[in-house]
């Protein structure tokens, strides 16, 4: 975002554009936790998508748009509203994200743990809908890991440069020497960017979610792994490798971590099998069963093949005895990422879908708020 302070008006940059710093550029997230807080900026994203990417013109195709499926009615009177009065589109529905999930996987029934950048969102969905009061949440995702590690390497004395505030020179064949460059109209937000950026990729690249649940002595003479920073430094990462993704598990073990905000102790931040158990506790009894063997991991997180291992093995011994848990993930990264966007695509093109949609006649007949009936 660049800021135009006499004329307070913003120029946006999307996606690759962010690669390139830019004199003054801030940047910012429309969302938090899920949730849309600056309307402004998603309003530029969707422009961008339709106008640049997609290259078509929104007056001519229907809108299918995921939500979360804590998104608040107001939120969703919000999208409604910019949709059919900035965009004018002919017609708009709003899909739980869960929902989709379970559509991608061919289950009308399931219970949806969805693993994203900033937060954990597990809920039922039982014949096609979302039991709002089975949804539990958690603000830990992706991008809190990032931080973790970010911060566990600062307080070890790692130093992270991002890639543009360097340069390497040659002195000799073979042999480079990290030059610093100063840029001092570069923002704070970007340059946490590009740590954040580099810090994921350590996070990817080396951790792994542990067997059984992390602890200080037993994982401390655990072999590191090497990771070559931009800048051409070597660290070795040992027990952070599975400390952090445990976080997933037990919040709080966050607390441990230098420079990182604590909440782990907070009765509200639930790790991911005691989150799986209250939302299925909270459906009828009769359904129960039928959640617990239908469990569907999404997401973008990388771990998430080791997550079903362990989530598996955790909830079977906090179960019932006659329980059956399966735990089940798609064996492709991209799949996992993208099963909204999938289970989007299969509910759109189902004939029996056609009758759904939330009309631009009928918005202008009930008012924005009729969203609500036709999309529950």
């Amino acid at each position: 975002m660049d800021v135009d302070k006499a004329k307070t008006k913003r120029k946006f940059y999307l996606g690759q554009e962010l690669e390139f710093r830019r004199e003054h550029m801030e940047v910012i997230s429309p969302l938090k936790d899920g949730t849309v807080i600056d309307w402004e900026v998603v309003d530029n994203i969707w422009n961008h998508a339709f106008r640049r990417r997609l290259l078509i013109n929104p007056e001519e195709h229907p809108m299918l748009i995921a939500e979360p499926s804590t998104n608040s009615g107001q939120q969703r009177e919000k999208a409604a509203e910019l949709m059919f009065e900035k965009y004018k589109v002919p017609a708009l529905f709003l899909a739980k994200n869960a929902v989709l999930t379970s559509f991608a996987s061919g289950r009308a029934t399931s219970l949806v743990v969805d693993c994203g950048g900033g937060s954990t969102v597990v809920s039922a969905v039982h014949d096609g809908y979302v039991l709002q009061k089975s949804a539990a949440t958690s603000p830990i995702g992706g991008e809190f890991l990032t931080d973790c590690m970010m911060k566990s390497l600062e307080s070890k004395g790692v130093v992270i440069r991002p890639k543009y505030s360097f340069k390497k020179k040659e002195v000799r064949p073979g042999d480079y020497k990290v030059v610093d460059l100063d840029f001092p109209n570069t923002t704070d937000s970007y340059r946490l960017y590009c740590m954040r950026a580099i810090a994921s990729d350590i996070k990817e690249s080396v951790c792994r979610v542990p067997d059984t649940p992390f602890d200080e002595v037993a994982y401390a003479n655990v072999p590191t792994t090497s990771y070559e920073l931009p800048d051409g430094q070597t660290i070795e990462v040992g027990a952070d490798r599975f400390k952090i993704p445990d976080i997933l598990f037990n919040p709080y073990l966050s607390q441990t971590i230098p420079g990182i905000d604590g909440f782990g102790d907070s009765t509200s931040i639930r790790g991911l099998p005691r989150m799986v158990l209250d939302s299925v506790n909270r459906c009828d009894v009769d359904i129960r069963k039928e959640l617990l063997s239908n469990i569907l991991l999404s997401g973008g997180l990388s771990s998430i093949l080791q997550i079903k291992e362990r989530l598996e093995k955790e909830v079977l011994e906090e179960s019932p005895q006659n329980a059956r848990v399966k735990v089940l993930a798609s064996g492709s990264s991209m799949e996992r990422r993208f099963s909204v966007w999938i289970g989007g695509s299969i509910l759109a093109s189902l004939g029996s879908f056609q009758q759904m949609w939330f009309s631009k006649a009928e918005y202008e007949e009930h008012g924005v708020s009729y969203i609500q009936r036709k999309c529950p």
